[in-house]
């Protein structure tokens, strides 16, 4: 299976009050292509700087990343902008739509910044707002007039609009309700079937049970990697296996 993206020897170090703080220690990974990666671990433990770090958003301190066989740590910001809008996608807690505008132009928004025609990006837009099963009567509401599960949709629709080659998520169900999660789970999960590459950060083990591969970090280390398969709602034993390794990793 093809690598997207590898490190070596990754280091992110912030100082704080003179004192230096190893948030990451020398990490070496790959993710490959069609994975559903989770990224599990206690607060502080470095999951959402690893994520940041190797889609560009951070910078790392020492080491490098390659992602789609370029080294993005050797981008200027305005080259690795326009890295992140050809290559990724992104889904946080909060979706960040911007309430002075339509669902529909949320998702648009981020199709222009590729593309300048209108055309085809709204039926892109179209396409990918049904996908994420999100009702047609919605789309010309602004996010306040929404629900947080339909808002999250729209936020993934946004994230997939221009085919990304890997779409991060930091918590995204993280703001919802159980049921609500589940529907934005189920679309993540739907998306990865289809091909999509996925890395999630996430403390909940109804989340993680998605992923086929659970990395585990602990004091900015990977201390642990399970391989749980494709997703199967009749898989009874997934959830003993993941208990079973969290517990192994003092979760």
């Amino acid at each position: 299976m093809k690598t997207i993206i590898k490190t070596k020897n990754l280091c992110k170090t912030y100082s704080c009050g003179g004192v230096q703080q190893h948030v990451l220690k020398n990490i070496d990974l790959e993710i490959r292509e069609g994975d559903f990666t989770v990224l599990m671990g206690p607060s502080g433990a470095g999951k959402s700087t690893l994520l940041y770090s190797i889609s560009g958003m951070d910078k790392p301190t020492l080491g490098s990343i390659t992602f789609c066989d370029e080294d993005i740590t050797r981008k200027n910001p305005d080259r690795l902008a326009l890295f992140r809008r050809k290559h990724c996608g992104f889904v946080f807690q909060q979706t960040y739509l911007v309430d002075s505008m339509s669902i529909m132009d949320n998702v648009l928004s981020a199709a222009f910044l590729i593309d300048n025609d209108r055309k085809a990006a709204v039926a892109k837009a179209r396409e990918i707002l049904r996908s994420v099963d999100l009702d047609e009567q919605l789309w010309d509401k602004f996010p306040t007039q929404i629900s947080g599960g339909e808002a999250q949709r729209a936020g993934i629709a946004r994230a997939l609009i221009n085919n990304p080659v890997m779409l991060f998520a930091d918590e995204p169900t993280g703001a919802l309700n159980s049921k609500t999660g589940k529907d934005v789970l189920d679309e993540l999960t739907k998306f990865n079937n289809d091909g999509q590459s996925i890395i999630m950060v996430t403390h909940d083990i109804t989340s993680a049970l998605r992923g086929n591969r659970i990395l585990y970090l602990k004091d900015g280390e990977i201390a642990g990697e399970l391989d749980l398969g494709r997703f199967n709602t009749d898989d009874r034993e997934r959830h003993t296996l993941l208990r079973d390794f969290l517990g192994g990793m003092g979760w």
